[in-house]
């Protein structure tokens, strides 16, 4: 099975990369991530407005992530096959075209079709935004680069609860939640239009054929990974959430022995013998695995134990923000002076802000002035920025042009399996805990903990 071979790559039409370049491509990452983290602020109002069920929100929920990670790997073979612009632009416009979709849906079946649609999207453009920063800028100007992506991605995550309840609460032109899916539109229009000016089109030399059998294994592995993951602890791990990992393990496999015995691979195993991408990509997992995670405990806390609506907890949000903000702007100054302990002393620093975390809300107890919390979240959003800016440039270090947006895809893709992973583990622990809210917070931080020193720890197996 195969695909048509990629015609040569014509010369590109967009003059050397600046900044504007770099601007259109972040507003694509930018959108993205918020989509992934917004809508969790706008569960109430799909349940009202559209009757949805428990299941159909979890799926709205849940079926932007698993899209997003299955496609992944595959999206950035297709970028390195047949032109990374042209992908970011089919992907953008897919997941705009899916936005405004969104914001029209009349029912929870349809916008649980067009969350999906939405990932899809994501995944086509997400890898390419790495291989075409990767591939066009050199020197200090990607160190810079890289760094701009580390922010715009944190941005969408630290902000997306923040952007998401002021958008509902702004209740524009009587829309309610339908904003937070129908302003990518404009953003989603702008960007396109500037693509074929501003973006320069790369691809690997040579004709080569997409494997289209590894697509489908590398796929359905990851679904069965990322899927079980997501609704497992919300339907008390039935039998079925551990027969897909079972077989998540089969169809991984199979894959990584099919990588091994083509010409043409999905993913090239030559990638693994690079000490960065490798221990770059399992730091990547890792610190994922905190991300998601400490904001699903955070927002758990700040609403459930707290009693705050949607508006006031994402307020709470911006002094992580700005914590986050600050650091990520001197992220490539320090690395510069640092190298790659800046990611180590960037995870430490967010252990420490979840230990001042976890001691201050054990102390507060379910009564005490919320606003104490704002230190340790300053701190932990500090912590962040150190990681999140320089990670991408450090993993990707030394992997060859023509398997950068495949690289790019497996880095992304080991991002999200992180995310769902800690979601899972940090929900075991928030909801398994005894007691009240804020214990089962603190007792989430200390897992969250435990993570990041193992992340200061495999840092030091990264080349100097």
């Amino acid at each position: 099975m195969s695909a048509v071979k990629a015609p040569p790559l014509a010369p590109a039409r967009a003059a050397v990369p600046g900044w504007g370049t770099l601007l259109v491509l972040l507003a694509g990452v930018f959108i993205t991530t918020l989509d992934f983290f917004v809508v969790n602020v706008a569960i109430p109002s799909l349940q009202r407005d559209l009757h949805a069920t428990p299941s159909q929100i979890q799926f709205v929920v849940a079926g932007f992530g698993v899209a997003l990670a299955a496609g992944l790997i595959t999206a950035g073979r297709l970028g390195d096959l047949y032109g990374r612009r042209r992908m970011f632009a089919l992907g953008l416009a897919f997941f705009t075209l899916a936005s405004a979709a969104c914001g029209a849906a009349p029912t929870a079946g349809f916008l649980i079709g067009a969350r999906i649609a939405q990932g899809v999207g994501a995944a086509l453009l997400m890898p390419q935004v790495l291989a075409i920063v990767n591939t066009a800028y050199t020197g200090e100007r990607r160190a810079r680069a890289f760094n701009a992506y580390g922010v715009a991605m944190g941005f969408g995550g630290v902000f997306g609860q923040l952007i998401g309840g002021v958008l509902i609460n702004a209740d524009i032109a009587g829309l309610g939640w339908r904003t937070i899916f129908l302003i990518n539109v404009p953003v989603g229009a702008v960007a396109l239009a500037l693509i074929p000016r501003l973006v320069p089109e790369t691809r690997a030399a040579g004709g080569a054929r997409l494997d289209l059998a590894g697509t489908v294994l590398v796929s359905l592995g990851l679904v069965a990974i990322v899927y079980p993951l997501v609704q497992g602890r919300e339907q008390g791990w039935p039998a079925w959430t551990w027969l897909c990992l079972g077989a998540a393990v089969v169809l991984l496999a199979a894959f990584a022995l099919r990588q091994r015995r083509i010409a043409a691979p999905l993913v090239n195993p030559a990638l693994f013998r690079h000490r960065s991408f490798g221990v770059g990509m399992v730091v990547s997992l890792l610190h994922a695995m905190t991300m998601g995670s400490f904001f699903l405990i955070l927002a758990l806390y700040l609403q459930n134990g707290r009693g705050l609506g949607a508006l006031d907890s994402g307020l709470i949000f911006l002094p992580l923000g700005l914590g986050y903000f600050v650091s990520s702007a001197r992220a490539a100054r320090v690395a510069a002076l640092l190298g790659r302990q800046v990611v180590a002393v960037g995870a430490l620093t967010m252990a420490l802000g979840y230990a001042i975390l976890a001691g201050t809300v054990t102390a507060l107890g379910d009564h005490g002035p919320v606003g104490w919390v704002i230190p340790g979240l300053v701190i932990a959003g500090a912590g962040m920025g150190l990681v999140m800016a320089p990670l991408p440039a450090l993993a990707l270090n030394g992997v060859d042009g023509a398997h950068a947006a495949a690289a790019s895809g497996v880095l992304s893709t080991a991002q999200q399996a992180g995310g769902a992973i800690g979601v899972a583990l940090v929900g075991l622990v928030f909801y398994g805990s005894l007691g009240t809210v804020p214990h089962a917070f603190a007792a989430g931080l200390i897992l969250l903990i435990v993570l990041d020193a193992v992340v200061a720890a495999l840092v030091q197996a990264l080349p100097r």
